[in-house]
């Protein structure tokens, strides 16, 4: 399969799960709007996630995907499934110890993470999730089938599978939505997304099972190369961790500024996610077999390493630039059309637009970052990372409590504005990683990037349409949120469309 083809469909993949996702967010928004309840159910799910994400798939293709891609290039089929097997052994051992360990643990959790929660609140947020983790486990074991099925050049069904955990929380809530008080209903959000959770994993047994007839599942920690994987593991895990720990300093800091305030970082994030996974995820999951698997001289190597970075490069930019200025002067739009609607109203979707603003600042670094990266682990570098996301987590948590907890006092305004200048600091940390990840890069394999031409004609392709579908939004008040978002996000899609044809550039034409 073409890395083209393959990026295809990670990206339809992402899609089709994303667009669930949103739907999810949208009948989330209207049975619990952003009050207490919406709150506790997002940190809830923010805090066992954290296993997922610690051992889910960012760590497995960093540390699992090379070594085991390797191995089916090189026609080492046994080694390849025993190698496989141990891997799944030893992380479903290890995921089982940490999943009692979060359930034992949940209430020192929320207290960490959720400071701002107490009462009835935080007795909430604890029920729920000790309720979710053991779900989270299956997901990081559905995380290996995924590095399985990557390596194999099978894209779509490991994408595609968390549509079954999102449909499974949709008609939970949609069924018992209406009968049940929001506190009752978050409980069953939470019991539902276990379920949804072994659908997921499920659904890609059979596949995985087929395409590899040579795995061996035994807790072989003597073979060289699952040390190897062991070692890049434990070195991915620490860098994941890090990324994680900044996740929870936001919403620990979200917590502190006010009611609300968590669910709508939590809406915003689900929207500013979307680009990054739709175009960053999917050029780098297909990029990286292949970039692993590239054999020759170490120049050949560092020139086929550069030539696929440029062009990974070029297509994220063609579609996350855009995607920032929506955020920037249509975030408004995106976010009535999708959410408002019963307890979600047009102040709330104001809000979310504001944090949306603020992400838009890093939403093109943050892209870029994960090819840069996918590149660093394809050429066995797991702790330029590593260092790297430090480096942001230190700045992004200095900079986001300053800005979100004292900049709205000192200018004056309402404290929810503390919201956007936390995903805007956030913004500006990724900017930091990402110079420092292609700086790393560039002295294994030389330059690489979009040229600074290039980005400018990107973004004044974006800019004009998007401000004349603002001056359109201004001019239709009275039309339903979703009917005018549609209308106005249309003018802008297709203007961009248009002008980046008459630019000439290749993306448009292959768009």
């Amino acid at each position: 399969m073409s890395i083209k083809g393959g990026a295809r469909l990670v990206a339809a993949g992402i899609l089709l799960s994303r667009m669930f996702g949103l739907v999810r967010q949208k009948v989330m928004a209207h049975f619990l709007g952003a009050d207490d309840a919406a709150d506790v159910l997002a940190s809830a799910f923010r805090i066992p996630n954290f296993l997922q994400n610690l051992f889910g798939e960012g760590v497995l293709s960093a540390s699992f995907i090379p070594v085991y891609s390797k191995l089916l290039a090189e026609g080492k089929r046994d080694e390849a499934g025993r190698v496989a097997g141990a891997v799944a052994t030893l992380l479903a051992l290890t995921t089982t110890v940490l999943v009692l360990l979060g359930v034992v643990g949940a209430s020192v959790l929320v207290d960490v993470i959720t400071p701002g929660f107490s009462g009835a609140k935080r007795e909430m947020a604890v029920h729920l999730v000790r309720l979710i983790f053991p779900g989270v486990g299956l997901l990081v074991l559905s995380a290996w089938c995924l590095g399985v099925l990557n390596s194999h050049r099978r894209f779509f069904l490991s994408y595609v599978s968390p549509v079954l955990w999102n449909l499974a929380m949709i008609v939970a809530m949609l069924w018992w939505g209406p009968r049940e008080t929001p506190e009752q209903l978050v409980v069953t959000a939470a019991w539902a997304s276990v379920l949804g959770s072994l659908l997921q994993f499920l659904v890609q047994v059979p596949t995985v099972l087929r395409l590899d007839r040579a795995l061996r599942f035994a807790p072989d920690a003597s073979s060289p190369l699952v040390r190897t994987v062991a070692k890049r593991f434990g070195t991915v895990v620490v860098g994941r961790g890090v990324v994680q720990v900044s996740g929870f300093v936001d919403t620990a800091i979200a917590s502190l500024v006010g009611v609300g305030s968590v669910a709508t970082l939590n809406y915003a994030q689900a929207l500013s996610m979307l680009p990054v996974s739709l175009f960053g995820m999917s050029i780098s999951a297909a990029e990286l077999p292949a970039m692993s698997g590239e054999v020759g001289t170490a120049d050949e190597v560092a020139s086929a390493l550069r030539t696929r970075l440029d062009r990974g490069l070029g297509r994220i930019a063609y579609f996350v630039i855009p995607s920032a200025a929506a955020f920037l002067l249509l975030g408004g739009e995106i976010a009535s059309g999708l959410y408002q609607g019963g307890a979600f109203t047009a102040e709330s979707a104001q809000w979310v637009w504001a944090a949306l603003a603020g992400a838009a600042v890093g939403l093109l670094a943050g892209t870029m970052g994960r090819l840069y990266s996918s590149a660093s682990y394809a050429l066995g570098d797991t702790t330029s990372p590593l260092r790297y996301a430090l480096v942001r987590v230190s700045f992004g948590a200095v900079v986001g409590w300053a800005s979100a907890l004292l900049l709205p006092g000192l200018l004056g305004v309402d404290a929810r504005w503390g919201i956007a200048a936390l995903t805007a600091s956030s913004g500006v940390a990724a900017w930091i990683e990402f110079l420092l990840l292609r700086g790393a890069v560039t002295r294994r394999v030389g330059a690489t990037g979009v040229p600074v031409v290039r980005i400018a004609a990107l973004w004044l392709c974006a800019l004009l349409p998007a401000a004349a579908a603002f001056a359109l939004s201004r001019q239709l008040p009275t039309w339903t949120a979703w009917l005018r978002a549609g209308a106005v996000l249309s003018l802008f899609g297709v203007g961009y469309l248009l002008l980046t044809r008459l630019a000439r550039l290749d993306d448009a034409r292959r768009t």
